[in-house]
């Protein structure tokens, strides 16, 4: 006897897609639910008998896939949540330089200096940069936990300034640094009529792209303008050494010198749809049972990803997968599988509570076209690629990546009406937001494909339902983008 509160599911990232990784470290996954199914494929046999009996049936394959429900949380790097996008956008992670023991104290993180403000860290995660504005999270003494700016910048040895960190010769197994931001030199970061601009920090060197989304601090003292209303949320759609020029930019941008200021801005890791599959290993554990079975499937590619915003509901989405091979064991792949992330670090995200923004064509959709409802679906068109020499499926076939967008907004003018008709092209971002974490969907390129206003009967609200489909965007090179902030202020 079993239950689904018992349900242990796992994954891993598989190096070579259809092969689980050597003693694999595997990663729990938070979710409200599955339809996975690894079963042989039957066929029933057409010998004619005179006993009008049947032969056997005939094993000749294996069907593997199904999908994974989720309600949204922030997608941490290097969890099973950053995986899936990652396979559902068929592209990796462009993370900002991450440092992290992940486990082992003293591994990647191996000294923190006070004389010299100088961490020693591994190479790998990237280069620090003179600017970059880094988080400090898990460290043993409190005073080199918290926000920094680079003043030296090295992939081996970065500095913040002398007199700042505490000594720690041996950093904790949980002690991260991760780069969340950028921050000036006082009086050098400025708002200009269309961005922002410097004199001595260099923009391209901070590892920012054309349509990344950043926030300017809304601190307050020195790390923020005098201007309030340039604390806000922008994306970049230009980049020189002095300028970051910006579009979404809200109504009361203004300019301010940014006077004996140090402004902070932060910016994201960030994913646009690609051509570069990858899979996981996904692992269920029935875990009520006497003697649990683990059924584990190889080779799930992300074939299709939903996502629907729904007004005082939770942001929910699911995975559906198409996968190669599978076993059944009473083993574990791993005995002990890492924790998913923290519920309380990582919460839940709800709209209403946490939907920061919703636009369209680079402004606020408010009113009169309140939105009620967004959801989103990538369609990779994966198929499954057989070889009569194996039972298994032996590869994923990728497909156009089609995007959908779906809108429903009240019918308070006819502005959205009116793009449908005529066929304009238009653009759509979400921004959902909590617990310091943000994340932007944005869609850069949409065409409305229908939506009809209807009267349903007496006292109901007119909707439009809009749906429309992403094409290439020039300045992205995406149908669809999304940006993660593990910290702002």
């Amino acid at each position: 006897m079993t239950d689904s509160n018992r349900l242990q599911l796992t994954a891993v990232v598989e190096t070579t897609i259809g092969t689980t990784p050597g003693t694999p470290r595997m990663l729990k996954v938070r979710t409200t639910g599955e339809s996975l199914s690894f079963q042989p494929q039957m066929i029933s046999s057409n010998e004619i008998r005179s006993d009008r009996m049947n032969a056997d049936p005939i094993l000749v394959g294996q069907t593997n896939g199904g999908g994974v429900n989720i309600e949204f949380h922030y997608p941490v790097q290097n969890s099973a949540l950053d995986a899936f996008i990652a396979s559902a956008m068929v592209a990796t992670w462009s993370n900002t330089p991450t440092r992290d023991n992940d486990g082992t104290a003293d591994s990647v993180i191996t000294d923190v200096a006070a004389t010299t403000g100088v961490m020693t860290v591994s190479s790998t995660g990237g280069t620090f940069v003179v600017g970059h504005l880094i988080r400090n999270t898990n460290f043993t003494n409190s005073g080199n936990n918290g926000l920094f700016r680079i003043t030296t910048g090295s992939a081996t040895a970065p500095a913040v300034g002398t007199s700042i960190f505490t000594n720690e010769t041996a950093p904790p197994a949980t002690a991260r640094i991760k780069v969340v931001g950028f921050q000036g030199a006082s009086g050098d970061i400025t708002a200009t009529a269309t961005g922002l601009g410097s004199t001595t920090l260099d923009f391209t060197t901070l590892g920012i792209v054309v349509g990344q989304w950043v926030k300017i601090s809304a601190e307050g003292g020195a790390y923020s303008f005098a201007t309030s209303a340039l604390a806000e949320w922008v994306r970049v759609t230009a980049i020189t050494a002095t300028a970051l020029t910006f579009d979404n930019r809200p109504s009361g941008w203004t300019t301010d010198a940014g006077t004996s200021k140090t402004i902070r801005v932060y910016f994201s890791d960030r994913i646009i749809n690609g051509t570069t599959l990858s899979a996981a290993t996904i692992e269920r554990g029935f875990l009520g049972q006497a003697t649990p079975t683990y059924i584990a499937q190889t080779g799930m590619a992300a074939n299709e990803w939903s996502m629907s915003i729904q007004t005082a509901q939770a942001v929910t989405g699911s995975f559906s997968f198409m996968g190669m091979s599978g076993t059944s064991s009473t083993t574990s792949l791993d005995a002990s599988p890492d924790a998913a992330p923290d519920i309380a670090t990582y919460p839940i995200m709800a709209a209403g509570a946490n939907v920061g923004r919703i636009a369209e064509a680079g402004s606020s959709l408010s009113s009169p076209n309140w939105v009620r409802a967004l959801s989103f679906r990538i369609n990779n068109n994966l198929a499954m690629l057989n070889s009569i020499d194996s039972s298994a499926a032996v590869g994923h076939r990728k497909g156009e990546a089609a995007v959908t967008v779906n809108l429903d907004t009240y019918f308070g003018s006819n502005a959205l009406l009116t793009k449908l008709i005529a066929g304009t092209a238009t653009s759509a971002n979400a921004r959902i937001a909590k617990n310091s974490q943000a994340v932007v969907f944005t869609f850069p390129r949409l065409t409305y494909m229908s939506g009809n206003p209807n009267a349903s009967g007496k006292n109901s609200d007119v909707l439009v339902p809009l749906v429309a489909q992403a094409s290439y965007d020039s300045t992205t090179g995406a149908h669809m983008c999304v940006d993660r902030f593990e910290y702002y202020a």
